[in-house]
């Protein structure tokens, strides 16, 4: 029997509205790069990763110039333009069309475009600690912050008890069939996790890296920024 191998799918369709940015928020410079270039440049330079899966909208206009702009990438990594209208749709589309490419034992590691900061350490690291895992899991963050519930109002309905609280990152990692499986099961869900989950199943939480945050709101780009120069 084979070893399962390891394989990045990164979803790249979205517009990312909330950053207000007159392009698709992966292809928005960043630290002398577009953003989506800092993940697909650490995925390709792992060496537990076999090849890396782009998933965007069929109508993307960015793509080709930046794989152009990128001939180390060329072998490394393959574009899918099956991006749907959500997350959820544009990972289920790419798990089925690279099915014929990876076996259902293997590895599915589904990372945000929009999180420059990761590094091939967080990806060693979570690779690494879910290798004999049953069903697979996430890099997250234990919450250190109080939490406050709001109202309508914005006023404090509650305060939120943290011990136990976690916030999830990416890439999170799960076996193609299952994988595929969950997603096409659940009706909607924020992040491949919360599908598994809703099989009964208990992902394993990968302590990650502040570093690895997500880009979404203007005031991150200068903090990610800061991230990437300090990494080269």
């Amino acid at each position: 029997m084979n070893p399962s191998r390891h394989f990045a799918l990164i979803p790249a369709a979205g517009v990312g509205a909330r950053l207000g940015a007159a392009i698709p928020k992966q292809y928005m410079p960043l630290a002398g790069q577009p953003m989506l270039m800092h993940v697909l440049r650490t995925f390709a330079a792992a060496s537990e990763i076999s090849h890396v899966f782009v998933v965007v909208s069929p109508d993307d206009g960015y793509i080709a110039d930046l794989m152009a702009a990128a001939p180390h990438l060329q072998g490394r990594v393959t574009v899918l333009y099956h991006g749907g209208a959500s997350r959820q749709a544009s990972v289920l589309n790419g798990l089925q069309a690279v099915k014929a490419q990876v076996d259902e034992d293997d590895w599915m590691l589904v990372h945000d475009a929009a999180r420059p900061g990761l590094t091939q350490d967080l990806i060693a690291q979570l690779i690494a600690a879910l290798k004999d895992d049953r069903v697979g899991g996430l890099l997250a963050l234990p919450v250190v912050d109080t939490l406050k519930r709001g109202d309508q109002n914005a006023r404090v309905a509650q305060t939120v008890e943290r011990s136990g609280l976690w916030a999830a990152q990416t890439p999170q990692m799960f076996r193609h069939g299952l994988l595929t499986r969950a997603l096409t099961l659940a009706e909607a869900v924020t992040d491949e996790a919360g599908a598994v989950e809703l099989l009964g199943l208990q992902p394993r939480l990968v302590e990650g890296s502040p570093r690895n945050f997500k880009v979404t709101l203007p005031h991150d780009v200068a903090l990610a920024e800061m991230f990437l120069k300090e990494q080269v």
